[in-house]
């Protein structure tokens, strides 16, 4: 379950505590350590919380500082959880001036979240990508691998409406 930033409650597992203190314990005397044990961590949460990253810090010694610059630096990372219908709109130059601008504006409205953010029932994440390699559909959006092309904001209400 994921809400807007600033509100996102962290429901880690037990399972997953575990899992993440196996990884730290395998990889914390390598060096360069970080990077894999901020993959694997991924992998098991999904995304990097403050609570995750903390743990990470007290286990291998590495200050929470470096650890969050390193989650923020790599766009590999996120931070904030993703809905089970992860929507990209793209904001290409191509996409751009066909519209895609006002329906990720749309998408923020109608979703009440805006980008990097996931709806508060965990359903729908929204974030902007810059090309999905369709331009000659454009604009374009993603729900999850289902591309959408041509669009205006009018289509969108029934694309939505698909993943209920």
């Amino acid at each position: 379950m994921c809400s807007k930033t600033g509100g996102v409650p962290f429901h880690g597992t037990k399972e997953q505590e575990e899992a993440l203190l196996q990884v730290i314990a395998e990889l914390k005397d390598d060096k360069g350590a970080l990077m894999p044990i901020l993959q694997k961590t991924q992998e098991i949460y999904g995304y990097l919380p403050i609570e995750v990253q903390t743990m990470i810090s007290n286990e291998t010694k590495i200050t929470l500082e470096k650890i969050y610059g390193v989650a923020t630096f790599y766009s590999q990372f996120t931070l904030n959880p993703k809905g089970r219908y992860r929507i990209s709109v793209c904001l290409g130059t191509a996409c751009y001036v066909k519209g895609s601008g006002d329906i990720y504006n749309y998408l923020m409205e109608k979703l009440g979240i805006v980008g990097g953010e996931c709806t508060p029932d965990g359903k729908f994440s929204l974030d902007a990508c810059r090309c999905v390699g369709a331009c000659g559909l454009a604009p374009v959006m993603m729900v999850n691998d289902d591309v959408y092309g041509r669009l205006t904001v009018d289509d969108i209400d029934d694309i939505l409406a698909k993943y209920d």
